[in-house]
């Protein structure tokens, strides 16, 4: 196996792929990187056996063959060579060579039968949707996962088909984000996939926006993304995820519209005096305004006023403020909605021209 190409486009498919490759490996092989070249075609293959990465690009000067090179020294090298190099690599028996310029490397391989191959994905759905699309859904949602939740379907993203339409859905149990896009042909049957945690964020790494389309299938146990460079496949949690839908509050019927950017900026500094533990702020909304207050076990309190367009009188609802930020850094709008029932009930937080977003943060008792 033989092949060149500059450095800087050898550099971005080693940095897609290799942060697959976890550091601590069962199989040492797992810590390589599948190194194919067929055509003059160079495919870069990590996995951990939950998530897999494909990169593909095309090379000079190509002999054809494959091996496996550590990951890890490979993105490395090719980061620390000079700007515009030119790499040249090469395989003689068990071992690999790197040049660029007056620099020689070697580094130990391993068979390619060694490593791993992820099950061929029997997609049972196919959709096609652009990648700004997909990106901003996973943006918008991916905080409210769960980390390490003993429920173990909330440490991950619901991807939800029906119709005309995919819906990404996270919530750890305290709050909820929720986020779809239309797509150009309905789905032939409903379909609700959980992604795990990593997936989700190498997933998100990998995504650049624009509007090239990509491929979503979904198999029975996995999820794959196909895009023109990229190949990415990811297990799916095998669980059932909760009925998000009964969680949107309905009938709640005192809408605050507020400026977003306004609010934020009240609760980030009102937060600096809430209780570390519990991160409570407490929003009493009057006609025109929202007030907020927050104190902490010190006897310290601080209190923030933010003009408000709304007719509601006498309502105070406690919250914690962080979901509340996360929730508002997630919306873009200028405005915001913040529907409420009453002190006991959760919040539904929107953008005041859209409903596509919609963000659930539960009561808090202060």
């Amino acid at each position: 196996m033989r092949f060149s190409l500059q450095r800087e486009a050898l550099l971005k498919p080693l940095a897609q792929v290799v942060n697959v490759v976890e550091r601590r490996q069962t199989l040492p092989v797992l810590a390589n990187l599948l190194t194919q070249v067929t055509d003059g075609l160079l495919s870069l293959t990590g996995t951990d056996l939950e998530v897999e990465m494909v990169s593909r690009s095309a090379v000079d000067d190509a002999q054809d063959g494959e091996t496996t090179i550590p990951a890890r020294k490979l993105f490395d090298i090719a980061r620390a060579l000079p700007d515009g190099s030119k790499i040249t690599l090469s395989q003689t028996g068990d071992k690999v060579t790197v040049q660029a310029g007056r620099s020689r490397f070697t580094l130990s391989t391993l068979p390619a039968n060694d490593f791993p191959s992820v099950d061929e994905v029997e997609a049972t759905e196919r959709v096609s949707v652009p990648e700004a699309a997909l990106k901003e859904l996973i943006e918008r949602t991916a905080f409210a996962m769960a980390q390490q939740d003993v429920r173990y379907y909330l440490n991950g993203l619901l991807f939800d088909l029906a119709d005309k339409r995919l819906r990404c859905v996270a919530t750890d149990g305290h709050r909820l984000a929720l986020c779809e896009t239309g797509l150009d042909e309905a789905v032939a049957n409903k379909r609700q996939i959980i992604v795990p945690r990593k997936g989700v964020q190498e997933l998100q790494r990998l995504l650049e926006g624009g509007d090239r389309a990509l491929v979503l299938e979904m198999g029975r146990n996995h999820i794959r993304v196909k895009r023109d460079d990229v190949t990415f496949t990811s297990k799916l949690i095998d669980g059932r995820f909760p009925d998000y839908e009964a969680v949107i509050p309905i009938g709640a019927d005192r809408e605050v519209r507020i400026d977003r950017e306004a609010l934020r900026a009240s609760l980030q500094r009102a937060a600096i005096l809430s209780n570390e533990k519990y991160r409570g702020v407490r929003l009493e909304v009057s006609p025109g305004l929202v007030r907020i207050n927050a104190h902490n076990p010190e006897q310290e309190e601080a209190q923030e006023e933010v003009e408000a367009d709304t007719k509601v009188d006498g309502l105070a609802v406690g919250f914690n403020v962080n979901y509340l930020l996360d929730a508002l850094s997630a919306l873009r709008d200028e405005h915001v909605v913040l529907q409420l029932r009453d002190a006991n009930s959760s919040a539904l937080v929107r953008e005041a021209g859209s409903e596509k977003c919609r963000h659930v943060v539960m009561p808090l008792r202060l």
